[in-house]
């Protein structure tokens, strides 16, 4: 599928990047020619450089040939419509993890969330389209905020979709494709690192509201989104797993509980209440009521029709989802959320590893 291709993966050093990047690697989906890792931090490039060498330091010259390797790391801006030209001028794929995601940052900086999750797209469309650029594909990596949003982080991924989808009928050469998904277990800022830490502190664990729900997948659950997305997405649909929900309260329960052990006089480890924060749901959703009805089953995953009529293709025989799709149905029980949990090697006692620093 990918075999001979020239990969740009924007954001290349963030979470999903870095697993991205090692799947790409593996050459389950072939082999491909190259793989340009495109961000703007020197210091994270320089990090994951090291960790796919498998180097633990290095002088300047790890740099060197750096652009005749399978590897490669340019540093840009999503936000310079100058440097995503350069960045695109040979490629055939190009996957979109650039973004400003934290919900409280968005909303204090909107327009900075602008720049990148709106702008940073619209870079990336203008250049193929402009530039003639012979790209093949471009998947956009959204987020289950983006649907129905109530925060700036999600408004602008939403934004994001719609401006990928609408490329199709003006960068015709081009298949713009998204996936959506939702919180991933363990990267970094999310709330299980939190609680790890909270609960090695003694408590309290913090929770915003007891009613809160999230979807949890892993970031290997992610690119199997992406990867399925690139093998059958047509142009301007929109993949999304269908992974489990759970209540915030059960996973924190769960992992209080495991830290406890049984043991006596384990010190009673506290939830405490803090409300819920600027821009945050109660209940994520990854397809909305009115997605729903052009939302079908392919696989292991829903994909979302494109709005546009002009890039509608009637699948026969099949139906539509027909409802919403929140982390407040099908929610998983406690012992499910701990057996979850302890497959991915979550628990506090176990010896805890940031998915995304899983590079091996």
């Amino acid at each position: 599928m990918l075999t001979g291709k020239k990969i740009v993966v924007t954001g290349g050093t963030g979470s999903l990047g870095k697993v991205l990047v090692r799947r790409l690697l593996s050459g389950e989906m072939g082999l491909p020619k190259q793989i340009m890792v495109f961000s703007r931090d020197e210091a994270k490039q320089h990090s994951m450089r090291l960790a796919f060498g498998r180097l633990r330091t290095a002088t300047d010259e790890v740099i060197y040939h750096n652009f005749e390797r399978l590897l490669q790391f340019r540093i840009g801006d999503v936000r310079d419509p100058h440097s995503v030209k350069t960045a695109l001028r040979d490629a055939d794929v190009v996957f979109n993890a650039a973004a400003l995601k934290q919900v409280p940052s968005c909303e204090y900086f909107p327009f900075e969330a602008v720049q990148t999750n709106v702008n940073g797209a619209e870079n990336i469309i203008r250049a193929i389209r402009e530039g003639g650029l012979n790209v093949e594909t471009v998947v956009g990596v959204s987020t289950d905020k983006a649907c129905k949003p109530v925060n700036v982080m999600g408004m602008t991924k939403a934004v994001q979709e719609r401006l990928f989808v609408c490329a199709n009928l003006d960068a015709e050469r081009t298949r713009f494709i998204c996936v959506r998904y939702g919180n991933v277990l363990a990267s970094r800022g999310s709330v299980i690192p939190l609680f790890h830490e909270q609960i090695r502190r003694g408590g309290p664990v913090t929770i915003t509201t007891t009613d809160m729900t999230r979807f949890l997948l892993s970031l290997e659950q992610a690119v199997d989104t992406i990867f399925a997305a690139v093998k059958g997405g047509r142009p301007g649909e929109t993949y999304i797993p269908r992974v489990p929900s759970a209540l915030v309260t059960d996973i924190a329960e769960a992992l209080i509980g495991e830290q406890k052990g049984g043991q006596e006089g384990a010190r009673k480890i506290e939830m405490k209440v803090t409300g819920i924060r600027p821009g945050e749901k109660v209940h994520e959703i990854l397809v909305s009521e009115e997605e729903a009805y052009r939302t079908i089953e392919r696989g292991d995953h829903y994909v979302i029709m494109p709005m546009l009529p002009e890039l509608r293709v009637d699948e026969e025989d099949q139906g539509t989802l027909g409802k919403e799709y929140s982390s407040a149905d099908g929610l998983m029980n406690k012992a499910e959320v701990t057996e979850l949990l302890r497959r991915h090697h979550l628990m506090v006692g176990d010896r805890f590893v940031y998915e995304e620093d899983m590079l091996a």
